[in-house]
């Protein structure tokens, strides 16, 4: 299909839920972003289709063993998405990424990389930086996410060590019932904020030049705190801008294909059909 120029050409779907704090901040930044490219109203903002999926198994403990199995849950809610008409998939929580190449085989259409997207970020606008620290979950920790997509960058990864006091620190800031930010959601207390400023201070001592939020709690918690030691990147706003490119066409889509299922039996509609019904 031809598409008018300045139109949409692909409907994202979101999954979220994974903690539903975080979705609602991709949305923002998705809005946010689009109003830097120069959108003015309702109508220039690109559709997107999204699923609180709340009911998600934690991913940090399914990955380590310690709880339900959430692949399932995932590729049920991918294909809804893709049943639904989306043409790409994206999903706002870090560590639900350690199971993309058990997914990705499932679904027919793409699921954008959220850490490849962050590395990609990184390269095009720090081109002098090369110590990058990570903060992020037992689970993004143990499986290596960053550290393998920095390090085939030629970057390098600074950060803590599975069960060291400040990896603990680093759960205990998204976890903890009491003050962490999975429980008091935008009201971020002032025990998560001190943690945070205390994690940076101490990656920076190691080198580190700049600081990913691995973990979209971590997102969360750093748009509240006005000083740290170096800056910090959000993953969230590096697949936001993906987002918008591939809505917009100024990014293919077909890049993106490869280990996609060739299962053709989920009906589909595409973004033409999806916004004759609208």
């Amino acid at each position: 299909m031809v598409y008018p120029k300045g139109t949409q050409q692909a409907i994202p779907g979101i999954i979220g839920g994974m903690g539903p704090l975080a979705h609602t901040t991709f949305e923002q930044i998705l809005i946010e972003q689009s109003t830097k490219r120069g959108v003015e109203k309702d109508q220039e903002h690109p559709i997107w289709l999204l699923i609180n999926a709340t009911n998600i198994p934690d991913r940090t403990k399914s990955l380590l063993g310690k709880g339900e199995n959430c692949v399932p849950w995932l590729i049920k809610y991918g294909k809804f998405l893709e049943s639904s008409g989306v043409d790409f998939l994206v999903v706002p929580c870090n560590t639900a990424h350690s199971f993309y190449e058990q997914i990705q085989p499932h679904l027919n259409i793409p699921w954008i990389h959220l850490i490849e997207s962050t590395t990609e970020l990184i390269i095009n606008n720090y081109p002098n930086i090369k110590k990058i620290g990570v903060i992020s979950t037992d689970g993004t920790l143990q499986a290596g996410l960053y550290h393998s997509s920095l390090i085939k960058a030629d970057l390098i990864p600074i950060s803590l060590q599975l069960d060291s006091n400040f990896q603990k620190l680093v759960m205990d800031t998204i976890y903890n019932l009491s003050w962490g930010i999975k429980a008091t959601g935008s009201q971020i207390s002032s025990s998560a904020k001190k943690n945070l400023i205390t994690i940076v201070e101490y990656l920076a001592e190691q080198g580190a030049e700049i600081v990913i939020a691995g973990c979209s709690e971590l997102s969360v918690g750093f748009y509240e705190i006005e000083s740290l030691a170096i800056p910090w990147l959000d993953p969230l706003e590096a697949l936001a801008n993906v987002t918008l490119d591939l809505t917009s066409g100024h990014r293919s889509l077909q890049s993106y294909q490869v280990g996609c299922s060739n299962n053709k039996d989920i009906q589909t509609i595409n973004l033409s059909q999806l916004l004759e019904k609208l």
